[in-house]
């Protein structure tokens, strides 16, 4: 897919995951440590701002103090729109090489909205599959960089987890997560 249909793809799950919950059901806590359900899509929803503006683009505000569903639904609007206008254009960065706009987006935000959609579904209750190629691939992708990665602080420490497990539970495990958890 290319990253636009990525993100529209992505993007969609996660809201199909988010619009299950019900009003209470934001409270509840996740697999990643100290986060709610809520705090999942607060994440999503407010660290893209500050990494576009990298490439000089700012997204309209949206209130994330409300409605957990429809800002999540705004963000997506307006990722999806930049996506269309303006992904040819250059995103510079002094983390890594220029790249178009597109591609930074799917490469960082979209990727984490797919890996976070682990993460709401299981504070929800329910079993995502984030799909074993993906993940295989995933993983490969950042196995090398792996000192990197948890130095900068994203992922936690990873869990132990058989050999023989699934490609999405050695995944998961490797960003940090306990494949088994549940609410």
């Amino acid at each position: 897919m290319s990253p636009t249909e990525q993100h529209a793809y992505d993007a969609e799950r996660f809201a199909a995951i988010a619009a299950s919950a019900q009003p209470q059901d934001w409270s509840r806590p996740s697999p990643v440590p100290e986060w709610t359900a809520r705090d999942v899509v607060g994440h999503l929803l407010e660290w893209l701002p500050g990494f576009l503006t990298q490439a000089d683009v700012t997204l309209p505000p949206i209130d994330a103090t409300g409605d957990p569903v429809a800002a999540w639904r705004q963000r997506t609007a307006d990722v999806q729109r930049l996506l269309e206008e303006r992904g040819d254009t250059v995103f510079r960065s002094r983390m890594f090489d220029d790249m178009p706009l597109a591609a930074a987006i799917d490469r960082f935000y979209t990727a984490d909205i797919w890996m976070h959609s682990w993460d709401l579904g299981r504070a929800l209750g329910q079993e995502v599959d984030l799909g074993e190629e993906r993940c295989a691939a995933a993983l490969e992708g950042m196995a090398p960089i792996d000192e990197l990665l948890r130095s900068s602080g994203p992922f936690g420490p990873k869990v132990p987890v058989p050999e023989t497990a699934s490609a999405q539970d050695r995944f998961v495990a490797f960003i940090g997560r306990d494949p088994s958890w549940r609410p």
